[in-house]
Parts: C-alpha cells; sequence; structure tokens
C-alpha cells in the first residue's frame, strides 16, 4: 500500500495531477472534494456539522482504504502550516495508513497566483467541485486564503523521508504525473 499525499494552495493542480497519476499507476485518488461536496448541499462549509461529517468520512475511509487490498490512494490537501488542527489531521492520516504498513509519499505543489486564478476556472475543476463554480467566490478565496493562512512550507519544514516540492506554474499535470511517478518509483 502506498499513500501518496499532494497538498498544496486552492488551484494549485492537485486534483488534475491526481487525476494523470491515477492513469499511470495503480493507485485511487481520493480528492479532498470528494467529501465536501457530499457535505455542502446538507451543510454550510465550515460550521460544526459540516467539520465533522467531512472528517467522520475521510477517517472512515482512509481505514478501510489502508486496510484494503488496494494499491495505494493518493488523497488532496490544502495544509494550512500555521494551523495545529491540520498538522493533526495530516499525522494521524498518516498513522493510519503507517500502522497498516503503508508507505507514505508528500508532494508539495505550488505555482504562481496569477496561474492559480486562471486554473480556478478551468472546466475541469469545476465539473468535479460545484462549490468552486461560483468563481468570482473562489477567485477570492484563491487570493485572500495567503493573508490567512500559510499553504507553503518552510525550508525543512516537512521531515517526510519521501518528500518533493514542485513548482508546476509552468508544467502540464501529466508532466507533474511523470514526475512524481518516477521520483517515488510507484
Amino acid at each position: 500500500m502506498k499513500f501518496v499525499l499532494l497538498f498544496g494552495p486552492q488551484a494549485v493542480g492537485k486534483m488534475t495531477i491526481g487525476h494523470h497519476l491515477e492513469e499511470i499507476t495503480e493507485l485511487k485518488l481520493f480528492h479532498n472534494h470528494m467529501t465536501i461536496e457530499l457535505i455542502c448541499p446538507f451543510f454550510d462549509f465550515g460550521t460544526p456539522s459540516f467539520n465533522r461529517l467531512v472528517n467522520l468520512f475521510r477517517n472512515e475511509m482512509f481505514k478501510e482504504m489502508a486496510q484494503s487490498q488496494l494499491s495505494g490512494v493518493i488523497f488532496t490537501y490544502v495544509w494550512a502550516f500555521d494551523q495545529q488542527e491540520d498538522w493533526n489531521f495530516i499525522n494521524n492520516t498518516c498513522k493510519i495508513f503507517e500502522e497498516s504498513g503503508a508507505e507514505i509519499f508528500f508532494v508539495e505543489l505550488e505555482a504562481e497566483m496569477e496561474e492559480r486564478r486562471i486554473r480556478n476556472q478551468t472546466p475541469h475543476r469545476l465539473a468535479h467541485k460545484p462549490t468552486k463554480r461560483n468563481v468570482e467566490f473562489s477567485d477570492h478565496e484563491v487570493v485572500h486564503s495567503l493573508d490567512q493562512f500559510r499553504l507553503h512550507s518552510y525550508e525543512g519544514e516537512i521531515q517526510q523521508k519521501n518528500y518533493i516540492k514542485i513548482n508546476n506554474t509552468h508544467l502540464q499535470p501529466e508532466e507533474v504525473a511523470q514526475i512524481i511517478k518516477e521520483t517515488f518509483a510507484l
């Protein structure tokens, strides 16, 4: 079992790269919006009920996946490095997979703001993430989330053995997926 965590700020390309990585490996993509989109029609983003249910579904999926015969899982996440709850989530998620003997791989993505704003409006993103279809609101989130949270790691902050950071501003998602596959021999 392999657990690949693709993380970075909104609209950096995590889900799209995850889809391409899924196509060229035996790994299955579980992007973070799969649970968000499930809960949002019933409970507003960020409310206690929303947070509880998203975390519950994710944790139960992780437990089942870790015990399954799957070759591996790709999970996408916007990690706020200045929020202890995000560190706790990452540590708990990795622990679930590690306890089942999985190899853990961290891939941090970064891209320039203008490119992220363009990606925020792509048909692929909007097709898979209905909550992002209010592009004006979503664009505001992309731009201003950096005022609220630290969405990139500091040099040396990530201690994971299998870790790479990729600036994919000028790379196609297929290229990035291939880099990840080759780097970690997936």
